[in-house]
């Protein structure tokens, strides 16, 4: 007997009509496609690699069968076990932990001390040429983070570590081993290159203190003391508190600093330690660290928030002209001018000429030994795994090349991502949509950088679904670099898409433009100011970023920042200094252009 099945009945005509309405309203204003895209990308490109790692530090790794007696695959916590309370976890997890505290603490009081007092030189008082040194003073920033420790070294260095010895030791002057590496050369060298957070923080907040109310207070006859405890100092919390927890969290994720200075001594930090359980393949004890730095990095930036609320009670207004007022230093004017004229030189002129000396001199520092070998010669004698000067050979040109594309790539894509998530933050209907791509875009900040590369390596080192292995690509590095860039670029996309209204849109599509054209003929090029900002910064932070790409790179995608630290490693002092001057010089000239460009400044209304 046949078995007539019945047809399948057609929607219904209403059902149809919404159909073909939403896809013509789709056709026109795809924004709510958009944001559903965004969501995916977004969840899996920066969600995903946190949950992995988190999975990896609760999942028994292969070659770790014997020890914890369970099978590849399993739930366990023997990571957990290992790097709290297994015999090695004073080394593993609390030496490291304590030694980071140390490092955060000192920088910190390094910075406040340096930043605040050069903030208050060029805010508060007539000192001469407050502008200039108000820019100035930001330029170590500019630079790599370990062109201070590749400078101290190359004073200091001892004959502990291997390689050519530093000025003082080759002039006969024996330099101890607490001098020369360890907590104290790490904690000036970080201070050196973060100060101006402070002085940027501390400086804006002091040019906006109403000084009408000092006056007011020394009219009822308080005493200076009294003046900085009950009115300065409980306006100036918001921006200490900011910048005491910045500068923190900068410390937990940076990689170079701590390495170069820190690895002749054996002095880990838990940057280098969770560098270097990945380079010895303990793929669980290295998630279970990476997921204790994202926690204290996100701890750090939820206290910070947590403290600005706290805080805006002492908000106060007042005139500009009452905000301007500054402090007649008398005879003292030019003693601070030199003060600041002296920070400046210790922080910038000393690191790079002393590493430009380094790589023009076979002895360090000797004149009577200028060469220009280390930049130019076909063979250097005694080199090995780099026989020749920087700019002969391919490797330089190879790593340069590498960092221009691959770091050019992330920081398009991360503007034009940035400015799609601010159209759909601010022209979406979907309040959830909006909330997510606002809060997850913004998740990379509060993730100290090598953790987050941990992270990502956790997630693309193997196939997962359809998405193959994708570790030793090119197209890794661009898109954690992207996605780790995403914050800013977001945040200036949001601002901007803020402050366009709707009737150029409306018009257009009035006038028969698709959304695509509209976004070509209008969006974009209303836009082209954040969107070149959305480029630019990214590209000069990525091209002298380690702590990301020292996770990720390979031989065959090698960057100028990872060269550095290999020629560091084999011991070539002048190759190294001369390849972190390169980079020095493209950083320099790219911020520089970004802010002739953008017409702004780091230090804007500092010493105005």
């Amino acid at each position: 007997m046949t078995l007539l099945t019945k047809p399948e009945a057609p929607p219904p005509p209403g059902v149809r009509r919404r159909l073909v309405y939403r896809l013509r309203v789709l056709r026109h204003d795809p924004t709510a496609a958009l944001g559903l895209i965004l969501v995916i990308v977004l969840a899996y490109l920066v969600v995903a690699p946190l949950v992995a790692v988190l999975s990896d530090a609760f999942r028994l790794q292969y070659g770790d069968e014997a020890h914890a007696g369970q099978q590849p695959g399993e739930w366990t916590g023997y990571y957990l076990w290992r790097v709290f309370r297994s015999r090695v976890s004073s080394l593993l997890f609390w030496e490291p932990l304590l030694n980071t505290l140390v490092i955060s603490l000192g920088t910190v009081l390094f910075a406040l001390v340096v930043g605040g007092g050069t903030a208050w030189l060029v805010t508060r008082t007539n000192t001469p040429g407050r502008k200039w040194l108000a820019g100035a003073l930001v330029v170590p920033y500019m630079l790599p983070s370990w062109t201070f420790s590749l400078a101290w070294l190359t004073l200091f260095k001892n004959e502990r570590a291997g390689g050519q010895l530093g000025v003082l030791q080759a002039q006969g002057i024996r330099t101890p081993d607490w001098l020369a590496y360890g907590p104290l050369p790490i904690i000036i060298c970080l201070g050196l290159h973060y100060y101006p957070f402070v002085l940027l923080l501390v400086g804006n907040a002091l040019r906006r203190i109403d000084a009408q109310l000092e006056d007011s207070a020394r009219i009822l006859g308080a005493p200076q003391r009294v003046v900085l405890r009950r009115i300065v100092v409980p306006l100036m919390l918001p921006a200490l508190s900011s910048a005491v927890l910045l500068v923190v969290g900068r410390v937990l994720g940076t990689f170079g600093t701590p390495y170069v200075l820190g690895l002749p001594a054996d002095y880990r930090v838990l940057s280098t330690g969770l560098f270097q359980s990945i380079r010895d393949r303990s793929t669980g004890v290295a998630s279970v660290l990476a997921t204790v730095i994202v926690i204290i990095g996100v701890l750090i930036v939820f206290t910070d928030a947590r403290l600005l609320r706290e805080h805006r009670r002492f908000v106060t207004v007042g005139g500009k002209g009452a905000m301007d007022r500054l402090g007649d230093l008398r005879r003292w004017r030019w003693p601070a001018f030199a003060l600041g004229l002296a920070v400046f030189a210790v922080s910038v002129l000393v690191p790079v000429v002393t590493l430009l000396l380094s790589s023009l001199t076979r002895t360090p520092m000797d004149l009577s030994t200028l060469t220009l070998s280390y930049w130019f010669a076909e063979k250097l004698p005694g080199a090995v795994g780099f026989p020749h000067g920087v700019f002969r050979g391919s490797e330089l040109w190879e790593a340069a090349w590498n960092s221009l594309r691959i770091v050019g790539l992330a920081s398009l894509i991360c503007a034009v991502a940035g400015l799609l998530i601010g159209y759909v933050v601010v022209r979406g209907t979907a309040p959830r949509i909006a909330g997510f791509l606002r809060q997850v875009s913004f998740l990379p900040y509060l993730i100290p950088g090598i953790a987050f590369a941990a992270a990502s390596l956790s997630l693309f080192a193997v196939a997962r679904g359809p998405i193959p292995a994708l570790y030793g690509t090119t197209f890794l590095l661009i898109l954690v670099m992207a996605v780790t860039h995403l914050p800013y670029s977001s945040r200036s996309g949001i601002a901007a898409m803020t402050q366009l209204g709707r009737e150029p849109e409306e018009a257009a599509q009035i006038a028969g433009a698709s959304w695509w054209r509209r976004m070509r003929r209008i969006v974009f090029p209303i836009q082209k100011g954040a969107l070149v900002t959305g480029i630019v910064l990214p590209f000069v932070s990525g091209l002298k970023e380690l702590s990301i790409v020292i996770m990720l790179t390979t031989t065959g995608t090698e960057l100028l920042t990872t060269l550095s630290i290999g020629l560091v490693d084999y011991g070539y002092t002048q190759l190294a200094n001369a390849v972190v001057l390169v980079i020095a010089l493209v950083s320099f000239t790219m911020t520089y252009l970004t802010q002739r460009l953008t017409r702004s400044s780091l230090a804007s209304g500092l010493g105005g």
